[in-house]
């Protein structure tokens, strides 16, 4: 069954969305050469339990961090380590929040200090894939809409779609029904209905589509090129598509 949310509902979530924006806000500040990737684990844990919530991702399937940090290659679910951030890298921060009942998840990549123009242009092509996505995302589109707006985008500048990892529902839990892929056919899947809130989370590739997974968890592109992820949670009603993770 797909959840769909009341007004009172998305409401609680929105709430919630401040408190994750403002932990994306605040780490983007400490994103720079000589960082450890631990370290800002630790101040979003901190600011995020300060405002009387929680990190969605701790604990769940017994991860152990609040944020997801994925560096170059790392395409999701990267480990917050002794990792020092070098000028040049690209770092991808997945953060989620837990508030009265609910979550909110969302990401972005950024480059780290002086990047090279092309790495640039590659990260602007996947943020704007983002909202290609979110476009779709309106009451009586269908999931594949969403999928296919995304990878039509992507793949004029010839650029990869993940194809193993997809955006999801979210709500009361973090992962919920429907799966979104970020490719896809045009009025296939669910229709979407009033009500709806989805994570929607393209993952890109600057090489092949193909991943693996490590032991750890970790999913990393298969010819060791870059990856970029943005993600917003969007609640989707007649009166239009809100996206309540910006900041």
């Amino acid at each position: 069954m797909i959840s769909l949310k009341t007004e009172k509902e998305i409401c609680l979530m929105e709430q919630g969305a401040k408190i994750l924006n403002a932990t994306h806000r605040l780490i983007s500040h400490h994103i720079y050469p000589g960082v450890k990737t631990e370290k800002l684990d630790a101040i979003a844990e901190k600011f995020i339990k300060g405002h009387k919530a929680l990190p969605s991702f701790k604990g769940y399937k017994r991860y152990p961090y609040t944020l997801c940090i994925s560096v170059n290659d790392v395409v999701v679910h990267g480990l917050p380590s002794k990792y020092t951030l070098k000028e040049g890298d690209i770092v991808s921060i997945d953060c989620g929040v837990y508030y009265k009942g609910y979550h909110t998840d969302s990401a972005f990549t950024y480059p780290v200090g002086d990047v090279d123009k092309s790495i640039l242009k590659f990260l602007d092509i996947a943020k704007k894939s983002l909202y290609c996505g979110i476009e779709k995302a309106i009451v009586g589109n269908t999931i594949g809409d969403i999928g296919h707006a995304i990878q039509n985008f992507v793949e004029k500048y010839h650029y990869a779609i993940v194809r193993d990892l997809t955006g999801h529902g979210i709500g009361k839990k973090l992962h919920e029904k429907p799966n979104v892929p970020n490719f896809g056919k045009k009025k296939e899947g669910y229709i979407i209905k009033h009500g709806m809130v989805l994570a929607i989370e393209p993952m890109i590739n600057w090489g092949s589509h193909k991943v693996f997974q490590k032991k750890n968890g970790v999913f990393k592109t298969w010819d060791q090129k870059l990856s970029a992820h943005f993600e917003h949670t969007v609640a989707i009603l007649n009166q239009g598509t809100k996206i309540l993770t910006k900041f």
